[in-house]
Order: C-alpha cells, then structure tokens, then sequence
C-alpha cells in the first residue's frame, strides 16, 4: 500500500502544486523521487512525531494540501493531542497516512501494535476515519479526500487483499453477499482477504466497509433486523456500526487486554481466531444461535443491543 501511497501522491502533486509530503522517517526511499522532483514540497522531520502534526496544521493553514506520514501508533497516540487541538479543533484539512497497520509489525511487540487508533480518531469532532482494505480503494479514496479541507486519517497496511469489491466511494460501505439465514457479517479493511472465504459456505449477509467514519448508516440501518456479528482486527468498526440503534451485534475480534505476543500477522490473527479457521467458526456459533464460539475467550461473542430510538440525522452524520 505504501507504494500505491507514493504513486497517488506523486500523481497528485503534479497536477496540484499546493500538495506537500511531510514524513516522519518512514517511507523516506519509497519518496526519493518525489522529493527530486518536487524538493520544495517534501520534508523529512525525523522521529518527532506531534511536531509532525504540528507543522502539517500550519501548512493547511495556508491552505497547502498536507499528507504527514509515518508508523500508525506513534503519530495517531503519540501525537493524539496536535491532532485533537492542531487538526480539529482548528478545522484544519491535513490528511494524516499511516503504516504499521494492527498487527502488521507484531515481531516488535506491543508498542508496534497498532489496533486502537481508529476508535480514538473517530471520538475526534469533524475527522475523517477511513481504512483501505486494498490498493484501488486507496487510490480512489486518497485522490477523492485529500483535497476535502476535513482532518481525514487514512490506514494502511502492507497486506491488502486482492478483492474487487466495486467502485469505491467515500462514506458508502459495499454488500458483497446476500443470504437468508437471518445473520449479517460486517468487516473492514484487509481482513476482508480472511473473512470473505470465512463466509463464503454460508447463508449469510457480507457487508464490507472502508469508511468507519462517516459511517454508511442507512446500509447498517438495512440489515437491523439481523444478527450482526462484527469481525475486525482493531477497535473501532464496533463502535461505529453501534451507532445506528436498535441492532443485535456481536464482535469478533480484540480482547479486552495486551495482544503481548510477538510473531508474524498470519500468527497473530490465529491466536486471535481471525483466520480462516476462527471466522468460520464464529459465524457458525452465530448462526447457530449460541452466544459464544470457540473463540469467545480471544474476543467479546457477547451480544451487545444498542438502545432503540429514532433519530432524524442523516448519514455521513457523526
């Protein structure tokens, strides 16, 4: 994904000079002909974080189309302040791209996991939440947003799936299956690579997201009256589904505690029953009408039921 990051990117400022790279000392090669090209419009400020977000607000300040860049868990929690105060609160349009997805560096350990930023980017007033799960998702969504004068947080990771899954469309998630038996699986992102063959034996409902903030409502709100087991490989989709009211949903994914394991992404998912394996069996337990699956000690297979009540806001509404 990266890689497809410097191709829009590099597309993008040639065809607008307001576009600027700023880098965090990651993704430095992948950019060294960017910068030959466009030397006063990319900037490596090194391991400083918060000051990236920083300079990036001051940039859009001036009305520059900024993308700051670097390893998801220190520019989204390390510099969860600049972003709050710098970004939102001042309503400035930077688009802040990361790598390092969830479990995408596992062999470094818990500080290199990566699986709570959506959730606490989405708590954030007027900021964009989006997680490509593939490399055309990226391209599309990068060059329909980056121009948006909105905070927008884009994900990657250096394992996308391979799936076409339609046009892309910000804001608007993707049916990708349609069954009878009264239960809708909801995912994001890459795991989609996982979750997609996990549903394939089933009579189940596939919804597939790449926006988590806005969230597509009126497409949750179309299967309310099914059982919506939610599997995601980070914190935050949950949240986002859960705001339309009324719904029955169960998630499979993060415990409430450290994944302090270090290994390989394929690793990391099959301890937490987000292989192949681990959906199947969780939608299994679903359809079965059981309330845990085999993997319920990894995740949270507890029904969860939103609060039913009306609500006159329209989507795209946080």
């Amino acid at each position: 994904m990266r890689t497809q990051f410097r191709q829009t990117a590099t597309a993008l400022a040639e065809a607008d000079d307001k576009v600027i790279v700023l880098l965090g000392d990651v993704s430095v090669y992948q950019f060294e002909q960017f910068k030959a090209r466009f030397p006063r419009r990319f900037y490596n400020l090194g391991i400083l974080e918060p000051t990236l977000i920083s300079v990036a607000g001051g940039l859009a300040s001036r009305g520059l189309r900024v993308f700051a860049h670097t390893i998801a868990p220190f520019l989204t929690e390390r510099a969860y302040e600049q972003i709050k105060l710098d970004l939102c609160y001042n309503e400035f349009g930077a688009n802040i791209v990361t790598c390092g997805a969830s479990f995408d560096y596992a062999w470094d350990g818990a500080t290199h996991h990566a699986y709570g930023d959506l959730a606490i980017l989405r708590l954030l007033p007027g900021m964009e939440v989006i997680q490509p799960g593939s490399k055309a998702e990226l391209a599309a969504l990068l060059t329909s947003r980056y121009a948006s004068g909105t905070p927008s947080y884009f994900r990657l990771s250096d394992h996308p799936h391979a799936i076409d899954t339609g046009p892309t469309r910000f804001g608007e998630g993707v049916v990708l299956k349609r069954g009878g038996s009264g239960v809708t699986v909801m995912t994001a992102g890459p795991l989609l690579a996982n979750v997609l063959p996990a549903a394939a034996e089933f009579d189940v409902n596939l919804v597939y997201f790449h926006t988590l903030k806005p969230i597509d409502r009126e497409l949750v709100r179309a299967f309310a009256d099914t059982r919506i087991l939610i599997v995601h490989d980070a914190f935050g989709l949950r949240e986002a589904v859960n705001e339309v009211p009324g719904l029955r949903s169960w998630y499979h994914g993060l415990p409430d505690r450290f994944c302090s394991w270090y290994g390989k992404l394929d690793q990391m998912r099959a301890r937490l029953g987000l292989d192949v394996a681990g959906i199947r069996a969780a939608i299994a337990a679903l359809i079965a009408g059981k309330t845990a699956s085999p993997s319920a000690r990894r995740g949270d297979l507890a029904p969860r039921r939103t609060p039913a009540a009306s609500s006159s806001r329209k989507r795209g509404t946080a």
